[in-house]
Protein backbone atom coordinates (compact mmCIF):
# COMPACT_ATOMS: atom_id res chain seq x y z
CA UNK A 1 0.00 0.00 0.00
CA UNK A 2 2.67 2.44 0.97
CA UNK A 3 5.22 3.46 -1.62
CA UNK A 4 8.95 4.17 -1.25
CA UNK A 5 9.39 7.35 -2.31
CA UNK A 6 6.25 8.62 0.23
CA UNK A 7 8.24 8.49 3.29
CA UNK A 8 6.29 10.99 5.38
CA UNK A 9 3.31 8.52 4.37
CA UNK A 10 4.92 5.48 5.06
CA UNK A 11 5.81 7.14 8.58
CA UNK A 12 2.04 8.10 9.27
CA UNK A 13 0.84 4.64 8.01
CA UNK A 14 3.77 2.95 10.42
CA UNK A 15 2.58 4.33 13.31
CA UNK A 16 -1.55 3.93 13.04
CA UNK A 17 -1.11 0.49 11.36
CA UNK A 18 1.65 -0.78 13.98
CA UNK A 19 -0.35 0.31 17.00
CA UNK A 20 -3.48 -1.28 15.86
CA UNK A 21 -1.17 -4.49 15.42
CA UNK A 22 0.20 -4.15 19.22
CA UNK A 23 -3.48 -3.88 20.23
CA UNK A 24 -6.20 -6.76 20.84
CA UNK A 25 -7.96 -5.29 18.44
CA UNK A 26 -7.80 -7.28 15.17
CA UNK A 27 -7.70 -10.83 18.01
CA UNK A 28 -10.98 -9.90 19.52
CA UNK A 29 -12.42 -8.66 15.83
CA UNK A 30 -10.50 -10.21 13.28
CA UNK A 31 -12.95 -8.08 10.39
CA UNK A 32 -10.99 -4.97 11.02
CA UNK A 33 -7.66 -6.38 9.87
CA UNK A 34 -9.63 -6.30 6.04
CA UNK A 35 -9.95 -2.54 6.45
CA UNK A 36 -6.14 -1.36 6.46
CA UNK A 37 -5.59 -2.35 2.76
CA UNK A 38 -8.37 -0.09 1.83
CA UNK A 39 -8.84 3.06 4.28
CA UNK A 40 -4.49 3.35 3.30
CA UNK A 41 -6.13 4.33 -0.56
CA UNK A 42 -7.03 7.65 -0.83
CA UNK A 43 -10.38 7.84 -2.83
CA UNK A 44 -9.61 10.04 -5.06
CA UNK A 45 -6.26 12.18 -6.12
CA UNK A 46 -6.33 15.51 -8.20
CA UNK A 47 -3.12 17.28 -9.39
CA UNK A 48 -2.80 19.80 -11.39
CA UNK A 49 -1.38 22.87 -13.14
CA UNK A 50 -1.64 26.20 -11.46
CA UNK A 51 -0.14 28.80 -13.75
CA UNK A 52 -0.43 32.62 -12.76
CA UNK A 53 1.29 35.69 -13.89
CA UNK A 54 3.52 37.96 -11.28
CA UNK A 55 3.66 41.75 -11.16
CA UNK A 56 6.49 41.77 -13.75
CA UNK A 57 4.00 40.52 -16.23
CA UNK A 58 5.87 36.83 -16.18
CA UNK A 59 4.25 33.83 -16.25
CA UNK A 60 4.88 31.40 -13.09
CA UNK A 61 3.99 27.67 -12.77
CA UNK A 62 3.25 25.76 -9.30
CA UNK A 63 2.08 22.16 -8.98
CA UNK A 64 -1.93 22.26 -7.29
CA UNK A 65 -3.06 18.91 -4.97
CA UNK A 66 -6.07 17.64 -3.79
CA UNK A 67 -6.10 14.72 -1.88
CA UNK A 68 -9.88 13.54 -1.06
CA UNK A 69 -8.91 10.22 1.39
CA UNK A 70 -11.88 9.15 2.58
CA UNK A 71 -15.61 10.24 3.33
CA UNK A 72 -17.34 7.54 4.96
CA UNK A 73 -18.14 9.71 7.53
CA UNK A 74 -18.98 12.86 5.70
CA UNK A 75 -17.57 15.55 3.15
CA UNK A 76 -13.91 15.70 2.87
CA UNK A 77 -12.28 17.81 5.35
CA UNK A 78 -9.02 19.62 5.84
CA UNK A 79 -6.73 22.08 4.94
CA UNK A 80 -4.78 23.63 1.94
CA UNK A 81 -1.20 24.60 2.36
CA UNK A 82 0.86 26.72 0.57
CA UNK A 83 4.76 25.84 1.14
CA UNK A 84 7.60 25.06 -1.56
CA UNK A 85 8.19 21.65 0.53
CA UNK A 86 4.76 20.86 -0.32
CA UNK A 87 4.46 17.43 -2.62
CA UNK A 88 2.36 14.50 -2.79
CA UNK A 89 3.45 12.13 0.41
CA UNK A 90 3.72 15.52 2.79
CA UNK A 91 -0.07 15.73 1.34
CA UNK A 92 -0.86 12.11 1.66
CA UNK A 93 0.27 12.04 5.28
CA UNK A 94 -1.80 15.03 6.32
CA UNK A 95 -5.05 13.76 4.70
CA UNK A 96 -4.17 9.84 6.61
CA UNK A 97 -3.69 11.55 9.56
CA UNK A 98 -7.09 13.64 8.89
CA UNK A 99 -9.41 10.52 8.83
CA UNK A 100 -8.74 9.51 11.80
CA UNK A 101 -8.42 12.75 13.48
CA UNK A 102 -11.73 14.06 12.50
CA UNK A 103 -13.47 10.89 13.26
CA UNK A 104 -12.10 11.73 16.61
CA UNK A 105 -14.12 15.02 16.64
CA UNK A 106 -17.80 13.14 16.49
CA UNK A 107 -18.48 15.53 14.01
CA UNK A 108 -19.84 13.88 10.17
CA UNK A 109 -16.69 14.82 8.00
CA UNK A 110 -13.83 12.89 6.47
CA UNK A 111 -10.32 13.36 5.57
CA UNK A 112 -8.44 15.01 3.03
CA UNK A 113 -5.63 17.73 2.30
CA UNK A 114 -4.66 19.84 -0.17
CA UNK A 115 -2.39 22.36 -1.17
CA UNK A 116 0.67 24.20 -3.62
CA UNK A 117 4.23 23.98 -3.89
CA UNK A 118 3.45 28.37 -3.97
CA UNK A 119 5.14 29.93 -0.83
CA UNK A 120 3.68 33.09 -0.40
CA UNK A 121 6.25 34.55 1.15
CA UNK A 122 7.78 37.59 -0.15
CA UNK A 123 4.73 37.86 -2.50
CA UNK A 124 2.60 41.09 -3.38
CA UNK A 125 -1.26 40.95 -2.39
CA UNK A 126 -2.18 40.59 -6.13
CA UNK A 127 0.41 37.83 -7.02
CA UNK A 128 -1.33 36.24 -4.01
CA UNK A 129 -4.96 36.81 -5.72
CA UNK A 130 -3.73 36.12 -9.21
CA UNK A 131 -1.87 32.38 -7.80
CA UNK A 132 -5.45 31.66 -5.81
CA UNK A 133 -7.67 32.61 -8.47
CA UNK A 134 -5.97 30.24 -10.72
CA UNK A 135 -5.75 27.33 -8.00
CA UNK A 136 -9.47 27.61 -7.40
CA UNK A 137 -10.02 27.97 -11.36
CA UNK A 138 -9.14 24.16 -11.11
CA UNK A 139 -10.07 23.11 -7.23
CA UNK A 140 -13.50 24.49 -8.28
CA UNK A 141 -14.35 21.29 -9.94
CA UNK A 142 -13.99 19.05 -7.34
CA UNK A 143 -15.64 20.39 -3.88
CA UNK A 144 -18.51 21.84 -2.50
CA UNK A 145 -20.33 22.28 1.12
CA UNK A 146 -21.45 18.64 0.38
CA UNK A 147 -18.50 16.95 -0.86
CA UNK A 148 -15.31 18.35 0.05
CA UNK A 149 -14.70 21.55 2.19
CA UNK A 150 -11.10 22.92 2.43
CA UNK A 151 -9.37 25.13 4.85
CA UNK A 152 -6.42 27.06 6.20
CA UNK A 153 -2.93 25.65 6.76
CA UNK A 154 0.48 26.89 6.70
CA UNK A 155 0.67 29.64 4.47
CA UNK A 156 -2.96 29.80 3.72
CA UNK A 157 -4.38 32.41 6.16
CA UNK A 158 -7.62 34.89 6.17
CA UNK A 159 -6.15 36.51 3.30
CA UNK A 160 -5.55 33.34 0.97
CA UNK A 161 -9.19 31.83 2.43
CA UNK A 162 -10.84 35.00 1.22
CA UNK A 163 -8.98 35.14 -2.74
CA UNK A 164 -10.06 31.75 -2.58
CA UNK A 165 -13.41 31.99 -1.62
CA UNK A 166 -14.20 35.08 -3.96
CA UNK A 167 -12.77 33.21 -6.81
CA UNK A 168 -15.36 30.11 -6.01
CA UNK A 169 -18.35 32.17 -5.75
CA UNK A 170 -17.40 34.13 -9.25
CA UNK A 171 -16.52 30.74 -11.13
CA UNK A 172 -19.60 28.54 -9.27
CA UNK A 173 -22.35 31.50 -9.00
CA UNK A 174 -22.97 29.70 -5.55
CA UNK A 175 -22.51 31.22 -1.84
CA UNK A 176 -22.00 28.42 0.45
CA UNK A 177 -19.85 27.34 3.46
CA UNK A 178 -17.37 25.77 0.74
CA UNK A 179 -14.09 27.14 2.49
CA UNK A 180 -13.55 26.95 6.05
CA UNK A 181 -11.34 30.10 8.28
CA UNK A 182 -14.04 32.51 6.45
CA UNK A 183 -13.71 36.27 7.40
CA UNK A 184 -16.53 36.79 10.24
CA UNK A 185 -18.67 38.78 8.36
CA UNK A 186 -19.17 36.19 5.47
CA UNK A 187 -19.46 33.35 7.05
CA UNK A 188 -16.38 32.26 9.72
CA UNK A 189 -17.03 31.13 12.78
CA UNK A 190 -15.44 33.41 16.51
CA UNK A 191 -13.01 31.18 18.15
CA UNK A 192 -11.58 29.87 14.40
CA UNK A 193 -8.52 31.55 14.64
CA UNK A 194 -8.18 30.39 18.11
CA UNK A 195 -9.48 26.90 18.20
CA UNK A 196 -6.19 24.31 17.79
CA UNK A 197 -4.08 26.23 20.45
CA UNK A 198 -6.80 26.21 22.80
CA UNK A 199 -7.90 22.68 21.93
CA UNK A 200 -4.36 21.28 22.48
CA UNK A 201 -4.62 23.23 26.03
CA UNK A 202 -7.95 21.69 26.91
CA UNK A 203 -6.28 18.49 25.77
CA UNK A 204 -3.31 18.81 27.81
CA UNK A 205 -4.92 19.56 31.28
CA UNK A 206 -7.24 16.62 31.05
CA UNK A 207 -4.05 14.65 31.07
CA UNK A 208 -2.66 16.40 33.53
CA UNK A 209 -6.05 16.11 35.61
CA UNK A 210 -6.56 12.18 34.79
CA UNK A 211 -2.54 11.60 35.77
CA UNK A 212 -3.14 13.53 38.74
CA UNK A 213 -6.73 12.38 39.57
CA UNK A 214 -7.62 15.94 39.37
CA UNK A 215 -4.89 17.34 41.87
CA UNK A 216 -3.36 19.06 39.60
CA UNK A 217 -3.97 21.59 36.65
CA UNK A 218 -1.48 23.89 34.42
CA UNK A 219 -1.01 26.15 37.45
CA UNK A 220 2.34 26.17 38.19
CA UNK A 221 3.30 24.22 35.20
CA UNK A 222 6.16 25.42 33.19
CA UNK A 223 5.57 24.81 29.61
CA UNK A 224 7.93 24.60 26.43
CA UNK A 225 6.23 25.64 22.89
CA UNK A 226 7.97 25.42 20.10
CA UNK A 227 6.81 28.02 16.50
CA UNK A 228 5.36 30.81 16.65
CA UNK A 229 2.65 30.93 14.32
CA UNK A 230 -1.03 30.62 15.14
CA UNK A 231 -1.15 27.23 16.85
CA UNK A 232 1.60 28.61 19.04
CA UNK A 233 1.00 31.91 19.73
CA UNK A 234 -3.21 30.80 21.29
CA UNK A 235 -1.46 27.80 22.88
CA UNK A 236 0.79 30.21 24.59
CA UNK A 237 -1.96 33.01 25.66
CA UNK A 238 -4.51 29.95 26.62
CA UNK A 239 -1.35 28.46 29.18
CA UNK A 240 -0.55 32.22 30.74
CA UNK A 241 -4.71 32.02 31.17
CA UNK A 242 -4.79 29.15 33.26
CA UNK A 243 -1.90 29.99 35.15
CA UNK A 244 1.39 28.50 33.43
CA UNK A 245 4.78 29.82 32.80
CA UNK A 246 5.70 29.44 28.90
CA UNK A 247 9.34 29.24 28.30
CA UNK A 248 10.15 29.37 24.53
CA UNK A 249 8.79 29.76 21.22
CA UNK A 250 10.47 29.75 17.93
CA UNK A 251 10.61 29.72 14.33
CA UNK A 252 12.07 28.29 11.39
CA UNK A 253 15.43 30.25 12.51
CA UNK A 254 15.61 29.92 15.88
CA UNK A 255 14.01 30.01 19.42
CA UNK A 256 13.40 32.33 22.19
CA UNK A 257 13.77 31.53 25.99
CA UNK A 258 12.78 32.99 28.66
CA UNK A 259 12.82 31.50 32.37
CA UNK A 260 10.76 34.04 33.87
CA UNK A 261 7.92 33.47 31.51
CA UNK A 262 7.33 34.94 27.74
CA UNK A 263 3.99 37.20 28.87
CA UNK A 264 1.39 38.14 26.94
CA UNK A 265 2.99 41.77 25.41
CA UNK A 266 5.46 39.21 23.76
CA UNK A 267 2.78 37.23 22.16
CA UNK A 268 0.77 39.96 20.71
CA UNK A 269 4.05 41.59 19.04
CA UNK A 270 4.44 37.75 17.17
CA UNK A 271 1.14 37.92 16.53
CA UNK A 272 1.33 41.47 14.80
CA UNK A 273 4.75 40.67 13.09
CA UNK A 274 4.25 37.13 11.75
CA UNK A 275 1.23 38.48 9.67
CA UNK A 276 4.59 40.63 7.54
CA UNK A 277 6.34 37.26 7.34
CA UNK A 278 8.87 39.04 9.92
CA UNK A 279 11.28 36.33 11.84
CA UNK A 280 11.69 36.47 15.61
CA UNK A 281 15.07 37.40 15.89
CA UNK A 282 13.86 40.76 13.88
CA UNK A 283 10.56 40.91 16.05
CA UNK A 284 12.40 40.96 19.45
CA UNK A 285 14.83 44.12 18.13
CA UNK A 286 11.84 45.57 17.04
CA UNK A 287 8.84 45.35 19.36
CA UNK A 288 8.78 47.31 22.69
CA UNK A 289 7.59 44.24 24.01
CA UNK A 290 10.57 42.51 24.34
CA UNK A 291 12.83 45.33 25.90
CA UNK A 292 10.51 45.94 28.81
CA UNK A 293 10.96 41.82 28.95
CA UNK A 294 13.72 40.15 27.49
CA UNK A 295 14.33 37.08 25.87
CA UNK A 296 17.34 34.67 25.08
CA UNK A 297 17.68 34.30 21.36
CA UNK A 298 19.61 31.20 20.30
CA UNK A 299 19.98 31.62 16.42
CA UNK A 300 19.07 27.91 14.26
CA UNK A 301 17.98 26.10 16.79
CA UNK A 302 14.85 24.61 18.49
CA UNK A 303 13.62 24.89 22.14
CA UNK A 304 14.17 21.53 23.11
CA UNK A 305 17.30 21.12 24.78
CA UNK A 306 17.40 24.66 26.09
CA UNK A 307 14.74 25.21 28.12
CA UNK A 308 16.09 24.08 31.34
CA UNK A 309 13.59 22.26 33.88
CA UNK A 310 9.75 21.63 32.04
CA UNK A 311 6.60 20.32 32.93
CA UNK A 312 4.81 20.44 29.63
CA UNK A 313 6.42 20.45 26.13
CA UNK A 314 4.02 21.42 23.20
CA UNK A 315 5.43 21.17 19.92
CA UNK A 316 3.20 23.50 17.58
CA UNK A 317 5.91 23.74 14.48
CA UNK A 318 5.58 21.63 11.77
CA UNK A 319 6.17 17.27 10.97
CA UNK A 320 8.76 15.87 13.43
CA UNK A 321 10.24 18.61 14.90
CA UNK A 322 11.18 16.53 17.92
CA UNK A 323 14.45 14.03 17.32
CA UNK A 324 14.64 11.25 19.43
CA UNK A 325 17.86 12.61 21.02
CA UNK A 326 15.71 15.69 21.88
CA UNK A 327 13.03 13.85 23.51
CA UNK A 328 15.52 12.19 25.77
CA UNK A 329 16.24 15.86 26.68
CA UNK A 330 13.01 16.57 27.52
CA UNK A 331 12.82 13.34 30.02
CA UNK A 332 15.86 14.78 31.67
CA UNK A 333 14.46 18.02 32.18
CA UNK A 334 11.58 16.65 33.74
CA UNK A 335 8.57 16.82 31.18
CA UNK A 336 5.62 15.06 32.38
CA UNK A 337 3.09 15.32 29.44
CA UNK A 338 3.80 15.85 25.83
CA UNK A 339 1.08 16.96 23.27
CA UNK A 340 1.93 17.47 19.75
CA UNK A 341 0.06 21.25 18.21
CA UNK A 342 1.74 20.22 14.92
CA UNK A 343 1.02 17.21 12.94
CA UNK A 344 3.26 14.23 13.23
CA UNK A 345 5.61 16.45 15.47
CA UNK A 346 7.09 13.90 16.87
CA UNK A 347 9.59 11.58 15.00
CA UNK A 348 9.04 7.65 15.50
CA UNK A 349 12.30 7.49 17.68
CA UNK A 350 10.72 10.69 20.00
CA UNK A 351 7.54 8.84 20.42
CA UNK A 352 9.29 5.14 21.25
CA UNK A 353 11.37 7.57 23.93
CA UNK A 354 7.94 8.95 25.29
CA UNK A 355 6.29 5.42 25.28
CA UNK A 356 9.06 4.08 26.85
CA UNK A 357 9.42 6.11 29.88
CA UNK A 358 5.28 5.79 29.99
CA UNK A 359 5.19 2.12 30.19
CA UNK A 360 8.26 1.39 32.53
CA UNK A 361 8.08 1.04 36.36
CA UNK A 362 9.05 4.16 37.38
CA UNK A 363 10.23 6.11 40.99
CA UNK A 364 9.35 9.56 42.32
CA UNK A 365 12.71 10.40 41.11
CA UNK A 366 11.92 9.71 37.74
CA UNK A 367 8.76 10.27 36.98
CA UNK A 368 6.76 8.55 33.48
CA UNK A 369 5.94 10.63 30.57
CA UNK A 370 2.03 10.84 28.92
CA UNK A 371 2.59 11.83 25.51
CA UNK A 372 -0.44 12.95 23.08
CA UNK A 373 -0.11 11.94 19.60
CA UNK A 374 -1.71 15.00 17.17
CA UNK A 375 -4.56 13.64 15.41
CA UNK A 376 -6.33 14.01 18.94
CA UNK A 377 -4.30 17.00 20.66
CA UNK A 378 -4.90 19.18 17.75
CA UNK A 379 -7.92 18.06 16.36
CA UNK A 380 -10.22 21.44 17.91
CA UNK A 381 -8.87 23.30 14.68
CA UNK A 382 -11.04 21.06 12.30
CA UNK A 383 -13.66 20.55 15.42
CA UNK A 384 -14.59 24.27 15.07
CA UNK A 385 -14.35 24.18 11.32
CA UNK A 386 -16.59 21.67 11.59
CA UNK A 387 -18.44 24.12 13.93
CA UNK A 388 -18.47 26.70 10.74
CA UNK A 389 -19.96 24.57 8.67
CA UNK A 390 -22.72 23.47 10.76
CA UNK A 391 -23.24 27.76 11.23
CA UNK A 392 -23.33 28.50 7.55
CA UNK A 393 -25.55 25.24 7.42
CA UNK A 394 -28.12 27.10 9.23
CA UNK A 395 -26.98 30.72 8.02
CA UNK A 396 -26.63 31.56 11.99
CA UNK A 397 -23.06 32.83 13.68
CA UNK A 398 -22.78 30.98 16.92
CA UNK A 399 -21.06 33.20 20.14
CA UNK A 400 -18.01 32.93 21.35
CA UNK A 401 -19.01 31.40 24.62
CA UNK A 402 -21.26 28.64 22.34
CA UNK A 403 -18.29 27.66 20.18
CA UNK A 404 -15.73 27.94 23.26
CA UNK A 405 -17.81 25.62 24.96
CA UNK A 406 -18.39 23.15 22.56
CA UNK A 407 -14.69 23.22 21.81
CA UNK A 408 -13.55 22.44 25.36
CA UNK A 409 -16.41 19.83 25.81
CA UNK A 410 -15.70 18.04 22.57
CA UNK A 411 -11.84 17.75 23.36
CA UNK A 412 -13.02 16.38 26.61
CA UNK A 413 -15.07 13.97 25.14
CA UNK A 414 -12.18 13.14 22.34
CA UNK A 415 -9.82 12.63 25.32
CA UNK A 416 -12.26 9.95 27.10
CA UNK A 417 -12.80 8.25 24.23
CA UNK A 418 -8.83 7.80 23.99
CA UNK A 419 -8.66 6.42 27.17
CA UNK A 420 -11.64 3.83 26.69
CA UNK A 421 -10.21 2.62 23.70
CA UNK A 422 -6.92 2.40 25.05
CA UNK A 423 -7.98 0.48 28.31
CA UNK A 424 -10.56 -1.85 26.26
CA UNK A 425 -7.75 -3.03 23.83
CA UNK A 426 -4.87 -3.00 25.58
CA UNK A 427 -2.66 -5.95 25.69
CA UNK A 428 0.72 -4.16 27.97
CA UNK A 429 2.03 -6.18 30.84
CA UNK A 430 2.47 -3.05 33.03
CA UNK A 431 -1.19 -2.61 34.43
CA UNK A 432 -0.09 0.27 36.09
CA UNK A 433 1.12 2.21 33.50
CA UNK A 434 -1.16 5.27 32.57
CA UNK A 435 -3.10 4.15 29.23
CA UNK A 436 -1.45 4.79 25.52
CA UNK A 437 -2.98 7.78 24.09
CA UNK A 438 -1.42 7.03 21.01
CA UNK A 439 -3.44 3.82 20.62
CA UNK A 440 -6.36 5.19 22.05
CA UNK A 441 -6.52 7.88 19.36
CA UNK A 442 -6.17 4.87 16.67
CA UNK A 443 -8.05 2.86 17.99
CA UNK A 444 -11.02 5.71 18.45
CA UNK A 445 -10.69 6.96 14.84
CA UNK A 446 -10.10 3.89 12.93
CA UNK A 447 -13.07 1.84 14.52
CA UNK A 448 -15.32 4.23 14.23
CA UNK A 449 -14.52 4.72 9.97
CA UNK A 450 -14.28 1.58 9.44
CA UNK A 451 -17.20 0.34 11.03
CA UNK A 452 -18.54 3.34 8.84
CA UNK A 453 -17.10 1.85 6.03
CA UNK A 454 -18.82 -1.42 6.37
CA UNK A 455 -21.89 -0.26 6.93
CA UNK A 456 -21.33 1.69 3.08
CA UNK A 457 -20.48 -1.75 1.69
CA UNK A 458 -16.50 -0.63 1.21
CA UNK A 459 -15.23 -3.45 2.69
CA UNK A 460 -17.20 -6.58 2.95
Amino acid sequence: MVQPSEPEFEQAYNELVSTLKDSTLFQKHPKYERVVDVVSIPERIIQFRVTWENDKGEIQVNRGYRVQFNSALGPYKGGLRLHPSVNLSILKFLGFEQIFKNALTGLNIGGGKGGSDFNPKGKSDNEIRRFCYSFMRELSRHISQDTDVPAGDIGTGGREIGYLFGAYKLYKNSWEGVLTGKGLTWGGSLIRPEATGYGLVYYTEQQIKYATKGKEDFSGKRVAISGSGNVAQYAALKVIELGGTVVSLSDSKGAIISETGITKEHVYAIQEAKVQFKSLSDIINEYSAFSASPVKYIDGARPWIHVGQVDVALPCATQNEVSGDEAKALVSAGAKYVAEGSNMGCTQEAIDVFEGERVATKSAASPAVWYGPGKASNAGGVLVSALEMAQNSQRITWTSEQVDGELHKRMIELFNQSIKFATEYSNESNKDALPSLVKGANLAGFVKVADAMFDHGDVY
